[in-house]
């Protein structure tokens, strides 16, 4: 099935925002069309909506349309653009918040909105030299786009840093590559792809494109009837795109990987695994005091398993705030050393282990209750959407390449501070 796409000019516009402020809690100034509403209560408002649509987008395995309009409405796309160019200018730590706020309604909602956040901070951080991707972010925020990524493609699969597929033309480019996943990608107002610098060029030696919806089509190659993560609808499709040079950002991507992609994917992504885990615990601790409240106080013979959970949580909660602040502080030499991409790389592996072992603390608090589908301490949903963490981007393969860079700078990595 081929799916043709419209044209970027009739795409619908995104309503203006309601004013949704409920006090003064963390706000954004006026930047924004929101006029200073408070962004707690629009990512509240967001959060709420995926919560009630959560089960469904499970259940029919579909993409989550509710709670992605929402945050449209919201003005939640562009939060992380510069005021100057129509965003709110947060910072990476409060788009993990909003990461993790809806992870614990939404596995789903909370995946598709941190792989997009990660694309835009790409084009933030490495398309000030352009005065086409400055456009582009002007009108993410004015239309709030969502935007797609494609970097996995035909046998390299999770290997990032290499591409198949190789930019063609001078002034016009051409693409063609078989995405072995593009999550969400027939919903995306535009995707931004990995490819070859040229068709001469070594498989990493690797440039980022932005393309918009007009400029591409997709052919689907397969579908997705997934675990978990089902509303992420992360099937693999055959991209053809065409567009001007001007769309490959400035930098090489071996830059652009180091210094935002994979930082920032693994922080975002982390934040929403710890946001089910959060969800799950807070599943476990209700069903523990309902259990008491009916034994006279008695508590029941999982409420240990309670304790472990809630102490997982914390600890990676702990693990993803370090990494945020060495992160935020980390100067061009700090990102591109190995104790830096060796840490956020294995941020990932740990964050995604103690989310899993988290939430199946959670499970056993509740025993059968946890074990249900059709109850209210059901945790088998948050169970299968975190058992992703470890395969997205598999954890053996990244350890594996730790231990290749281990080897190679002399210093084993578990030696370093």
């Amino acid at each position: 099935m081929t799916i043709r796409t419209a044209t970027i000019s009739n795409l619908p516009k995104a309503p203006r925002v309601r004013d949704t402020t409920r006090g003064v809690q963390l706000t954004v100034g006026d930047a924004s069309e929101s006029g200073g509403a408070d962004l707690r209560a629009r990512v509240d408002n967001v959060a709420a909506v995926a919560a009630a649509h959560a089960a469904a987008v499970d259940g029919e395995s579909r993409f989550p349309r509710e709670a992605i309009a929402a945050a449209r409405a919201e003005r939640l796309f562009g939060v992380a653009v510069p005021r100057e160019l129509g965003g709110d200018g947060l910072g990476i730590a409060e788009v993990a918040d909003i990461c993790y706020a809806l992870g614990r309604s939404c596995a789903s909602t909370a995946m598709i909105y941190a792989m997009h956040q990660t694309k835009v901070a790409c084009l933030v951080r490495h398309g000030r030299g352009s005065a086409w991707h400055q456009l582009l972010l002007r009108r993410l925020c004015a239309e709030q786009l969502l935007l797609a990524s494609s970097t996995t493609e035909g046998q390299a699969g999770g290997d990032l840093r290499n591409s198949a597929a190789a930019v063609d033309g001078d002034t016009r480019i051409t693409l063609e590559r078989q995405a072995t996943v593009i999550s969400y990608g027939e919903a995306a107002d535009g995707i931004v792809t990995t490819a070859r610098r040229a068709s001469d060029a070594a498989s990493s030696d690797q440039v980022l494109i932005a393309f918009l919806k007009e400029n591409y089509t997709l052919e689907r190659l397969n579908g997705w009837d997934a675990l978990g993560m089902r509303g992420t609808c992360s099937s693999g499709f055959k991209l053809v795109a065409s567009g001007l040079r001007e769309q490959i950002l400035p930098a090489s991507y071996e830059k652009i990987h180091s210094h935002t992609m994979m930082p920032f994917a693994h922080l975002a992504w982390s934040s929403a695994w710890a946001g089910i885990a959060a969800a799950a615990v807070e599943r476990a601790r209700k069903f523990v005091r309902k259990a008491a409240q009916r034994s006279g106080g008695a508590l029941p013979p999982g409420a240990a398993h309670l304790t472990r959970a809630t102490t997982r949580l914390r600890t990676l909660r702990g693990l993803i705030a370090a990494a945020l602040q060495r992160f935020e502080t980390a100067d061009a030499a700090v990102l591109e050393s190995i104790d830096f991409q060796t840490g956020m790389n294995l941020l990932k592996v740990d964050a995604s282990e103690l989310a899993v072992a988290t939430v199946m603390n959670a499970m056993q608090t509740c025993g059968l209750a946890g074990y249900r589908n059709d109850g209210e301490f059901s945790i088998g949903r948050h169970l299968r959407d975190i058992l992703s963490s470890p395969v997205m981007i598999s954890n053996d393969r990244i350890l594996a390449n730790v231990a290749a860079a281990a080897m190679l700078s002399g210093t084993p990595a578990s030696l370093r501070d």
